[in-house]
Formats: structure tokens, sequence, C-alpha cells
């Protein structure tokens, strides 16, 4: 049992991960929307949950959080089982699942007031300083119901951080956000993890990822495909190559036909490849020998996009992930932690 080896860290005098998990299920009916999933996330983290739509990471997430029940085995939030332990297992977290929800009638600064009233401690006094971080200061006294997209997750981020969390728990947090939109968020991401909060990340957006995650899972169809650091998983993508030529649809066909060349694809900076260093030299022959110049060949380290479609792109489509029904407005205060009224 999961809760066995986190009392055992901590008896060994080990630190229990923010998030574990081994071998998560949820089947509905006939459909597997979480295949045996495994999370390690540590503390200092900023995880990245990666995959496309429908592959399970919002199902997994509701059941991290105790919203809905596991078909087989536990996630575990510092050490403690939520649908064991109910709200108590919940100390120490904070974020929310899909798009966070308030009173659109009433002003920002009200919501928070109705929010704390349910956290208690010191969570009224931190209203001021949670405007101010995540940049709403100027905007608190407006009805919600007249904010933007990104101001409401922006506010539901500061719903989260009235809790003083030690895990921050994120899904899709830039979803619809224009660019401008995505680019605070990261930054705001970024600050959060940077004044020690642990971060897991749930998201489609590979940029989002890239250059804010240190570590990853990738899911696909309801399965992790990949888990680990970003760096590794980008080392193991091997050596990849950009090539621009004078004909590149010539050019990228002979890369096909030629020995050693891996992953041969055309994009908008030119032909992208993988190959060892000596194959490459080879097929610079092979393009000089055709009349096509080489004007210019850099090595580069795979991108996650690259590797994110390498794992997850093959043959049929993914199961649909199949949410249960939305929780009704206003929330109880165990509902509330991951879903704002």
């Amino acid at each position: 049992m999961l809760g066995t080896r986190a009392t055992e860290d901590a008896a060994g005098g080990g630190e229990v991960p923010p998030v574990r998990a081994r071998g998560l299920v949820k089947r509905y009916k006939e459909v597997l929307a979480v295949d045996h999933v495994d999370l390690n996330v540590q503390t200092g983290d900023v995880y990245g949950f990666l995959g496309p739509n429908g592959a399970g990471k919002t199902t997994t997430l509701r059941m991290a959080l105790g919203l809905i029940t596991p078909t087989e085995d536990i996630v575990e939030l510092f050490g403690r089982d939520p649908m064991r332990e109910g709200a108590h297992a919940l100390e120490g977290v904070a974020g929310f699942v899909e798009a966070p929800r308030f009173y659109p009638y009433l002003t920002g600064r009200k919501n928070l007031e109705l929010l704390a009233a349910l956290d208690g401690a010191d969570a009224k006094e931190r209203i001021d300083e949670v405007l101010e971080l995540v940049e709403l200061a100027p905007r608190a006294a407006h009805r919600v119901g007249g904010f933007s997209h990104g101001m409401r997750q922006r506010l539901g981020i500061a719903a989260a951080l009235l809790r003083r969390p030690r895990l921050l728990i994120l899904d899709e947090p830039a979803t619809g956000l224009d660019p401008a939109g995505m680019r605070d968020m990261r930054a705001l991401i970024r600050r959060l993890a940077d004044e020690g909060i642990t971060v897991l990340l749930s998201s489609h957006q590979l940029p989002e990822v890239q250059d804010l995650c240190d570590r990853v899972a990738i899911v696909d169809r309801g399965r992790v495909v990949y888990e680990g650091a970003l760096a590794d998983l980008r080392r193991q993508g091997g050596a990849g190559y950009r090539l621009r030529t004078t004909d590149d649809v010539r050019a990228l066909q002979i890369a096909r036909e030629q020995r050693g060349i891996d992953f041969a694809a055309a994009g908008e900076h030119g032909l992208a490849f993988q190959a060892e260093e000596a194959d490459v030299g080879g097929l610079s022959l092979a393009l000089g020998a055709a009349g096509i110049g080489v004007l210019a060949l850099t090595p580069e380290l795979a991108t996650l996009e690259d590797l994110f479609f390498r794992l997850t792109e093959n043959d049929g489509a993914g199961e649909a992930e199949q949410p249960p029904p939305a929780l009704a407005a206003p929330p109880t205060a165990d509902e509330r932690l991951v879903k704002a009224p």
C-alpha cells in the first residue's frame, strides 16, 4: 500500500513527496480513462502533467484531490490519502481543476473574502497580498462578471494562495488566454515556484511546459508514456539537426532515402531530422551530388514538441476522457479547495 510506503519514508527520515501514485486506474463503464498511472512529484518540482485533450489528465487530478474515487489504487498528497482522510489530506494543498468559478455579481475582493471565511486562520489578512501577487489589486473592487478569462484564472490562483499552499495544483491554467495572458501566467507560476511552492501543472500547451517545468509526465490514452526530468527526455531524443537548402522538397526526399537519417520532416524553418554525426556527413555529400546547395545545417536538442508527438502519435484515436458532472455552486468547504464558487 502507498500508505505503508509513506510511513516507511517518514520513519527512515526521508521526505514524503507532495504527490505519489502507483498503478492508478479509473474506469467509466467501458471507458478506461486512467490506465495504471504512476506519478512522482518531488518537493520543489514544477511538474508538468502533459497530454492531448482527453488523455486522462483532469480525471487523474480529480482523483488526487478526492473529488472522484479511483477504481484501483490510491493517490497520496504528502503521504495522505484524500479518500480515507478527507479534508485533512488536503492540508497544504490548493489549486483548481478545470476553470475556477466565482460569483459573477460580486467583486473580486468580496469573492476572496467569502473564501477566506471558509479557510479561516489568517486567510482574510492575506487578501491584499495575494491580489498584489496576481496583479489584480487595481480591479479588486470590480465585479467578476466583467473580468476577462485571464483575470478569472489569476483570481483562481489568488484564492488558492489564501491557504499558504506547499503544493499548488493547476489544471490547464493558460487555456483560452491570448499570448500576453499566457506570458503573464507563466511569469506568475515561475514567481510562485521561486518562493518554494511545489507546482503540479496539467497542460496540453507544449511551450508552457517547456518554459516552466523541470520534470514531466506525458500521458496518452490514460497511460504514462514518459515520466522524469525534462532535460533527460530531450537528451534521450538524440541529436537533432535543422537543414535549409536551395530545394527543400528534393532534399527531404533524399534525406528519407539516406541511411541513418531518422524522423526527417519539413517544417516552418526548413527540414528537421535525427542522425549520428557520420550520417550527417553522408547526407551532405548526397545533397551535393544531387546539385542541392546547403544554406544552413545546425545541430539542436530535440524540442518538447518533437518528443511529445513522437511519444503520442500513432494509429487510431485515443479514448475520450469521461469526467463526472460538474460540481454545483455554491460549493462546500471541501469542494472549494479546487472549485471556487
